[in-house]
């Protein structure tokens, strides 16, 4: 007996606009984006110094180029598209297809299985790391997986949408689904974008792709016939898509709903900017340099720029950190302009005793040691994690004193008192969604509260430590008032707490001057005994 693969069937060509409106609730709706993920680890929180999708692809953190969020989640509870039935095979998502190293196919595939990660709830940078050591790939294909994986963790609700009008069930296995929301991705860019890659040549790699691996191979004509079919009636298939919020907004239902909740006159500018890309922006060691003297140094290099900030240059292109000039000397590190604010508002005298908690990967902890010469004490829970705060301060020619330590907890304090204390803490980091786009996909409604909760433990830890007449400046790139003012409210009045300026909220909807992630700072002042 032939052992035959069950292959999905098409749906059939899509009724006009009329014929659909009148259809009613009889027409398909594709099911709205799963909640999943889990909350993270204390000291996995804020987006400060990420390099955006040029920078190298690295597994963590998100408060000095920040991916503290990236840690593995658990698998998401439901699938966005119709569940199949067909009994399900391990798949063989490292396999390294047969097809050459610069090819679009093979850039297409790497891709497809990093996004069948994260839907299976790993975070994308960690994804891509395990997609780049299985493929061994060129610099240029690992550039190009990457960016087609951002691409389309950036436009997975409108792509998935989309294949679920296209197609009678959810393409198994979930990799093949994945290739095929990448190569969507490719043929239905963001309004006002050029499309990076030919049509043709999109739809014939994205078949070469699926020919060459084992998983799927019997799917070729089914991926031909799917994206030809949205190329011949692309314009009424995104009609009818947008017609759903999870098309439309590139979010979650809930994501949605919950901004619309707390900025009901900029949620949509907020959404809107959260599937932008980020720029890339530099801060300027004071010690090595001025930011005019920098400036100068971009331009005689042929990079333009401009200052957005007291020592904040941005780059009109993003490029690979290898290509700055005077980042491996460390006269410049990548931090969100947003973020630069920290360091300043800590009000720095030379000679502090100075404690960041939840340091990694040591954005801020730069930053303060640029600032002032203090005595800097720097906290995670992740020794790996902790490791790159060090490699970053020495890049710097900076040092501090790494210790590896849950800042709930007070064990690894020596019962003296810190004049400063950063408290960057866990967080959704729906802030930084611009800068990892797969966080959307990763969180669940109820981590808000769950992290709310940790947060306040560690501030309430961390307020001991602290000197009368000290301050303690709160931070986190998370747009949920349940995590930001009502946090820094609830903690003012258990402590009695003197609450100075800072900026706040400060919101990610682009413009001049607002090119920066969605943080928040609240600053406290201990009262004298």
């Amino acid at each position: 007996m032939t052992d035959k693969r069950p292959t999905l069937s098409l749906k059939p060509k899509a009724k006009p606009a009329s014929d659909r409106r009148g259809a009613g609730a009889a027409g398909r709706k594709p099911a709205q984006a799963a909640e999943r993920g889990q909350p993270r680890a204390q000291g996995q929180g804020q987006g400060s110094q990420a390099q955006g999708e040029r920078a190298p692809a690295q597994p963590a953190s998100a408060s000095g180029y920040q991916l503290k969020h990236h840690v593995v989640r658990a698998p998401r509870e439901e699938p966005r598209l119709r569940a199949s039935h067909e009994v399900k095979v391990a798949p063989q998502r490292d396999y390294k297809p047969d097809l050459k190293s610069d090819s679009l196919a093979l850039a297409l595939l790497g891709a497809a299985s990093a996004v069948a990660r994260v839907q299976g709830g790993m975070a994308l940078p960690q994804a891509l790391s395990i997609v780049f050591g299985a493929y061994d790939v060129t610099p240029q294909t690992r550039g190009a997986i990457q960016d087609i994986a951002y691409r389309t963790m950036r436009q997975l609700g409108r792509s998935e949408t989309l294949l679920g009008l296209m197609t009678s069930k959810a393409p198994e296995p979930p990799m093949l689904g994945a290739l095929l929301c990448a190569a969507l991705s490719l043929l239905d860019p963001p309004e006002g974008t050029p499309a990076p890659y030919e049509a043709f040549t999109v739809v014939d790699q994205a078949v070469t792709g699926a020919a060459a691996h084992p998983d799927f191979a019997h799917a070729k004509a089914m991926v031909n016939a799917v994206l030809r079919r949205f190329l011949r009636e692309r314009e009424s298939l995104v009609d009818e898509a947008l017609r759903t919020p999870l098309a439309r907004w590139n979010y979650p239902q809930w994501w949605i709903d919950t901004a619309r909740a707390a900025y009901p006159r900029d949620w949509e500018a907020v959404l809107a900017a959260g599937n932008a890309h980020p720029p890339l922006t530099l801060r300027v060691n004071r010690r090595r340099q001025d930011v005019a003297a920098y400036l100068q140094s971009l331009q005689d290099a042929g990079l333009a720029a401009e200052q957005v900030g007291p020592h904040a240059v941005r780059l009109a292109q993003a490029i690979n950190v290898s290509q700055i000039p005077g980042f491996a000397e460390g006269v410049v590190s990548v931090q969100d302009a947003g973020a630069q604010l920290a360091a300043p508002l800590l009000d720095l005298q030379d000679g502090m005793r100075v404690l960041d908690a939840c340091a990694a990967p040591g954005g801020k902890s730069g930053h303060i040691l640029e600032t002032a010469d203090v005595e800097l004490t720097a906290v995670d829970t992740d020794a790996l994690r902790l490791g790159r705060v060090g490699d970053n301060l020495g890049r710097l020619g900076l040092a501090a004193q790494l210790v590896t330590a849950d800042a709930g907890a007070m064990d690894w304090w020596d019962g003296r008192q810190f004049d400063r204390i950063l408290a960057d803490v866990p967080c959704t980091a729906s802030g930084i969604v611009r800068r990892h786009p797969d966080i959307r996909w990763l969180r669940r409604k109820s981590d808000t509260s769950q992290l709310a909760t940790l947060s306040a433990k560690i501030l309430d830890n961390l307020w001991q430590m602290l000197l009368p007449n000290g301050k303690l400046l709160f931070v986190t790139c998370s747009l949920w008032p349940q995590e930001s003012e009502a946090q820094a409210a609830a903690f003012a009045a258990r402590h009695d707490a003197v609450r100075l300026d800072a900026p706040g909220q400060l919101l990610p909807v682009g413009g001049a001057g607002q090119d920066h992630d969605g943080l928040f700072y609240a600053l406290f002042q201990k009262k004298a005994a």
